[in-house]
């Protein structure tokens, strides 16, 4: 099964790859949900049955799941709706329930929602990065201005980001910015320490690893061309040991598919700044022709055969 927009390219892509291989995938479209019925039975398994107009789909018949979630509130035919509407009421409460199944199918499932909620809080997850032997940026969360100034002046160059798993634009601090620092009185905010050096972006597909460099002047390469710069991603080798750990971080998060964000320092070392538990693979693969969609394939296909190895 897939959950999301059909309009979402990885979705798509996936979709397809899976169609090459004679496999067609049932896509459950999140715009849907409001007329869509779940029906829930728990014994020693959880089981039961989703109905969309006239199809009805077994859950114990769904080996695997790839999933790609939008905010439910801001569907079309529910984002303008009461927040006291029963039709969005019904939406809600339908997802938070195939979200409970998900969480306890036997199914293989990319990625059951629980592994992903590291992302949620960026400091927590660089904790646990840390434990799989990466450097990671001297970081900041903080509401006081002063304790902010402080740690500029400490490192000279300082970036600032979200804290959650909402992406945000990240930027180094300059001095027009800091004439807004005040209002991070009202915004936890984070910030870190700039590390010089090459990014890369490896994700984690199962055991097998796409490496990408990326070379850009922007401060956020995944927002170069809109800040008015360029962005160049190639394919590339990266050493075997930081392939593992790379491997080993996304087990230890409980992640089938994963993005992870580095950066080499010019002294050789290798910085991690995130794990994205859904990454949006598909920039990257139109850029270096990795076939990304066609791991995430034969994953899906695999089944439960692999739901077991996380």
């Amino acid at each position: 099964m897939l959950w999301g927009l059909p309009g979402d390219t990885p979705i798509a892509q996936v979709q397809a790859a899976l169609a090459q291989h004679g496999r067609p995938a049932f896509l459950f479209d999140q715009r849907d949900v409001p007329q869509a019925e779940l029906e829930l039975r728990t014994d020693a398994v959880v089981e039961g049955s989703l109905r969309i107009g006239e199809r009805t789909v077994e859950l114990a018949d769904i080996s695997a799941v790839y999933m790609r979630l939008h905010d439910t509130r801001r569907l079309p035919g529910l984002r303008d709706l009461d927040a006291n509407s029963p039709l969005l009421a019904h939406a809600l409460t339908l997802v938070d329930a195939l979200s409970g199944w998900v969480e306890v199918t036997r199914a293989l499932v990319v990625n059951r929602p629980l592994a992903m909620a590291s992302n949620a809080s960026k400091p927590y997850q660089l904790r646990l990065i840390e434990r799989h032997g990466f450097q990671v940026p001297d970081t900041l969360l903080t509401t006081d201005p002063e304790t902010a100034r402080a740690f500029w002046d400490e490192h000279g160059t300082v970036i600032y980001k979200s804290i959650s798993g909402v992406r945000s634009i990240v930027a180094k601090l300059s001095p027009a910015r800091a004439e807004r620092l005040d209002d991070i009185r009202w915004c936890p905010t984070q910030f870190q320490q700039y590390v010089p050096g090459t990014d890369y972006r490896v994700h984690i597909v199962g055991d097998e690893v796409f490496a990408a460099e990326i070379s850009s002047s922007a401060d956020d390469y995944r927002y170069a061309h809109r800040l008015g710069t360029t962005v160049d991603v190639r394919s590339c080798s990266i050493p075997s040991d930081v392939a593992e750990r790379c491997r080993a971080l996304s087990r230890d998060l409980g992640l089938h598919v994963a993005g992870v964000d580095l950066r080499r320092h010019p002294d050789g070392g290798w910085y991690c700044f995130e794990v994205n538990p859904s990454p949006a693979f598909s920039f990257f693969q139109d850029e270096t022709g990795q076939p990304i969609d066609a791991a995430i394939a034969r994953l899906l296909i695999a089944g439960r055969a692999d739901a077991q190895r996380v």
